[in-house]
């Protein structure tokens, strides 16, 4: 069982290493942050200064607080130096063999007992856990940017993580004041698998000529409510990291075409256009540019926003259906982890189950892909004539 005087370690000191280390600090753990390379540790100590000071000028904390913070993490390019930690967290590069690495070796530096977490988005935990003599003190604890933040968090036992180890994870983390969902280590897990449809349908409805970027961005905010539209988010994000997190949930789940990535994000991503990091992506933000205006037209608009909300209530019923997670982790990860502005079976509970698979079939008639497929848990419900998932599933 975990205790304030548990030892946190980090690999990887970018924004999500930094995030977990200072958050795991401010609830009074010693932390120890591992890189490889000395000017990113020293860039990553000068940016968490600088994120406490902007706490202390919001009246967030005192200066009290800032020292200990700063005086509970310790920064190192010695791998060595996490030799005394009960959890490491690692929080690098999404790529799997250089994680099943880091894990192989760290394995081999910390105590029998030392649970290791991977922070990967959509990445097998437990094929990262393969790369372990003892796979099941491995888990996946994955934050949301900005980790101090965001309140949710996943978490993913692989095939071989021991129960007890996902209950002390998950007790640790709910002590830290974070909302906490399990997931079944599956492409993607909850939020990054459900939430798909939300850039590829936007994607698809651009590409075919429906509406323009700026009209769907609106439809969403104003029609559905999103505090960002897809194309929005997306920019946000960065096409480097959205586009390959779409990619990878797409051939894990041997290319499934309801995943399939969109060209015209690939051709960003090629360009160099990564969005609001790179100056540009779908929006241009160079030298104060004007951006687009929408066509308020509240009829595309609802045909827009329909659309799209299907694709993500077919989605959310379809991992349910899968197992997952429960209804109400399901609907706590999409509200908690990208900001929805209702869980999305909650949103199928109150449009009607009916609806919602009408909708889908006008689609799969018009298109016949197997992308628009419908959820064989919605066409269950229909016949067994169940209505709610809040109340019935």
């Amino acid at each position: 069982m975990f205790t304030e005087k548990s030892i946190i370690g980090i690999i990887g000191c970018g924004a999500m290493g930094i995030g977990i280390g200072q958050l795991a600090a401010t609830e009074s753990h010693q932390v120890f942050i591992f890189d490889s390379s000395i000017d990113a540790l020293k860039k990553a100590e000068i940016n968490l200064k600088n994120s406490l000071k902007k706490l202390i000028d919001k009246g967030k904390i005192d200066s009290q607080k800032e020292s200990e913070i700063i005086n509970n993490i310790n920064f190192s390019n010695n791998i060595e130096s996490l030799k005394p930690c009960d959890l490491v967290i690692e929080a690098i590069i999404e790529n799997i063999e250089i994680k099943k690495k880091v894990f192989a070796d760290l394995e081999k530096i910390v105590s029998q007992t030392c649970i290791l977490a991977s922070n990967t988005s959509s990445l097998s935990i437990t094929s990262i856990a393969s790369a372990c003599i003892n796979p099941e003190k491995v888990i996946g604890i994955h934050f949301f940017n900005p980790a101090t933040l965001m309140p949710l968090v996943e978490i993913i036992p692989g095939i071989a993580t021991k129960p007890i180890v996902t209950e002390h994870c998950k007790s640790l983390l709910d002590s830290w004041k974070k909302t906490t969902v399990v997931a079944k280590d599956t492409p993607g897990f909850i939020v990054n698998r459900i939430a798909r449809p939300f850039y590829s349908e936007a994607l698809r409805i651009f590409e075919e000529g429906i509406a323009d970027i700026s009209t769907i961005d609106w439809a969403m905010k104003e029609i559905g409510g999103f505090k960002m539209g897809p194309f929005e988010l997306m920019d946000l994000i960065g096409h480097d990291v959205n586009y390959t997190v779409t990619e990878t949930v797409w051939t894990q789940f041997y290319y499934d075409p309801k995943f399939k990535p969109s060209i015209s994000q690939k051709r960003l991503l090629e360009a160099g256009f990564l969005g609001r990091k790179s100056g540009k992506g779908f929006y241009n933000y160079n030298d104060n540019n004007e951006q687009p205006k929408p066509k308020n037209d509240l009829i595309l608009g609802e045909l827009i926003f329909k659309r799209i909300l299907v694709m993500l209530i077919n989605e959310a019923a379809d991992a349910l259906y899968f197992k997952i997670a429960t209804v109400e982790d399901i609907d706590l990860a999409m509200t908690k982890g990208v900001n929805y502005p209702k869980g999305l079976l909650k949103w199928a509970d109150d449009l009607g189950i009916e609806n919602i698979v009408n909708d889908l079939k006008k689609l799969y008639l018009l298109y016949q892909e197997d992308r628009y497929r419908i959820s064989p848990i919605l066409k269950q419900m229909l016949e067994q004539k169940i209505y709610l998932f809040h109340k019935t599933i």
